[in-house]
């Protein structure tokens, strides 16, 4: 016999339902699943090695990653990796720097492959983005990674020699308006292409279970933590983490309408003048590195802000056991068992999962409607009210 679960995320279904919350929740939840799924796709997916090996091959190819919003993030936490993987120039910038000023990052004598990162594939920033590149690049080839098997980008690639699409499972396209399943989806499935992850089934099993402790074991934590209803909320990270606590600040602004106040920076940067930020109605949340060197600034950054007495509560997030012992009894330390041994974007994955579930809880607590977080209307699940300009050369 089949049990239906009647709850989420620890909420009644029923009552998810009533304050807006069901979809979220659900797609919350679902990742460790969901990341089984796209592991098979790409392990079964023979087209996108055969599309990348030649151009793997040019040591002088450059390497575009690219999205907008919650999408561009995934090449910043990406690229620090790509580039000592591959050992070729890889760079992340947004399709809104791309659409604005193609001349200045646009290279038309160097051979370049765009990866391109969009939930729905319909945005105008994704769609310029590529046909930009294709006018201003003497050799382009795109390599897309989307969730909607109807969108633009997915429908407009299939047919071409110069592109690769890979269409992630249906489940992946978010219905509601933050991009969850869909951003650690494509950041996953992006980083088993390239190698930036364990490629063994015992890996992606490592991954999903690692965010199931999460979501089983972390929200006695992260309640007590929107119990304390705090202003401000601070996500830092270090290298390919600070483009994770980028995409945490995002989401708990998204979710929470703007009623919380949420930012994020490298631990090393963060001296530098952002620091003012805190008070005793700031969370600081950090993204614990898995290396070790790496791992001592966050440290102590961290040891600081204890010393400073200054935020309302500082948590930090890691995967160490036995590691960090002066955390091992502190009940801001969370850490993930099972992932000691990850790579920065493996343990990236349960991290977000976390910060997820502190931005959907607080915008319940907020009063707001999680699915359509925006109360104006103003901001929408795919992005209206923009006109892509001809550039001087195309006029």
């Amino acid at each position: 016999m089949t049990v239906i679960a009647n709850t989420c995320l620890g909420i009644d279904n029923a009552d998810l339902e009533a304050r807006g919350g069901a979809h979220t929740a659900a797609e919350i939840a679902q990742q460790p699943a969901v990341w089984s799924a796209v592991y098979s796709l790409i392990k079964d997916s023979t087209h996108i090695n055969e599309f990348l090996t030649p151009l793997l091959a040019q040591k002088d190819l450059r390497i575009i990653l690219t999205g907008a919003g919650t999408s561009a993030f995934i090449g910043k936490c990406m690229a620090p990796q790509m580039l000592q993987k591959l050992g070729r120039r890889v760079e992340a910038i947004a399709t809104t720097d791309l659409v604005s000023g193609p001349e200045l990052f646009f290279q038309h004598d160097v051979p370049t492959l765009m990866v391109s990162f969009a939930r729905s594939g319909s945005s105008p920033e994704s769609l310029a983005a590529v046909n930009l590149a294709n006018w201003f690049c003497g050799k382009i080839h795109h390599l897309i990674f989307t969730c909607n098997e109807q969108g633009e980008l997915f429908q407009n690639g299939k047919s071409k020699k110069n592109v690769c699409t890979v269409l992630l499972p249906q489940e992946t396209h978010d219905r509601g308006f933050a991009m969850t399943s869909s951003f650690t989806s494509m950041l996953y499935s992006a980083s088993l292409v390239f190698g930036l992850v364990g490629t063994k089934e015992a890996d992606s099993q490592m991954v999903s279970s690692a965010a199931a402790k999460v979501i089983a074991d972390g929200l006695p934590l992260i309640r007590s933590m929107v119990a304390q209803q705090f202003e401000r909320v601070v996500y830092l990270g270090s290298n390919e983490l600070c483009g994770l606590a980028q995409e945490a600040a995002l989401k708990l602004l998204e979710l929470t309408d703007g009623q919380v106040v949420a930012t994020f920076d490298s631990p090393l940067g963060f001296r530098h003048g952002p620091k003012t930020i805190v008070n005793d109605k700031t969370l600081v949340v950090l993204f614990l590195s898995n290396l070790a060197y790496t791992r001592q600034y966050d440290l102590d950054l961290l040891r600081e802000l204890q010393r400073d007495g200054k935020a309302g509560r500082v948590v930090a997030l890691s995967a160490g056991a036995g590691v960090d012992l002066e955390l091992e009894d502190s009940p801001d330390y969370f850490r993930i068992d099972g992932v000691a041994q990850a790579s920065n974007i493996e343990l990236a994955l349960p991290y977000i999962v976390f910060a997820q579930i502190f931005s959907f809880l607080e915008s319940l607590a907020v009063g707001n409607t999680p699915d359509r977080p925006s109360s104006s209307g103003t901001v929408n699940r795919v992005v209206q009210g923009v006109q892509i300009y001809p550039v001087a050369s195309e006029a």
